[in-house]
């Protein structure tokens, strides 16, 4: 039984190891912003930006601020779903690709998910304490969205 286990322990270590070996390309674009982002589509104040950069665009956008840990596996493989299917749903960094109507519809899910604390994820501020949002910073973002909504709603 004891070698058994040393021969588990010892092919986990070296499975562990190898795994390091593999790392993804990253999600940056080098800090350039795009005339399709977010922050050049739309007059964003400073501190709307602000907080959607410290608390949305690491899984949201083509610029994510990696961590040290993100350098170690498996934690890299979850934090690449996550970015991707974060990207899937919003990319801040592709805004300007967005129909009008669908950046209307982007800005009030954003709106009612902050609103809902269903973002930022839990998960994510949880090692992130900065990007957990106080009331007046929901408040801030959440009345800038609904006033942008307002003017894209007039166009039409």
């Amino acid at each position: 039984m004891k070698k058994i286990i040393k021969k588990v322990f010892l092919f986990s270590s070296i499975f562990f190891l190898l795994m390091q070996f593999y790392q993804p390309a990253r999600n940056s674009d080098n800090g350039q912003v795009m005339s399709i982002h977010f922050a050049k589509v739309y007059n964003v104040p400073i501190k709307v930006q602000h907080i959607l950069q410290i608390s949305c665009y690491d899984c949201h956008s083509n610029n994510t601020n990696y961590p040290w840990y993100s350098y170690m596996q498996p934690s890299r493989f979850l934090m690449q779903y996550h970015i991707k299917k974060g990207k899937e749903n919003l990319n801040f960094s592709e805004w300007g690709n967005y129909g009008k109507r669908r950046q209307e519809t982007k800005l009030d899910r954003i709106a009612k998910q902050i609103e809902s604390n269903e973002m930022p994820l839990a998960s994510y501020t949880m090692i992130h304490r900065s990007a957990k949002l106080s009331e007046q910073q929901k408040q801030e973002v959440i009345n800038w969205m609904r006033k942008t909504i307002d003017s894209l709603s007039t166009e039409y």
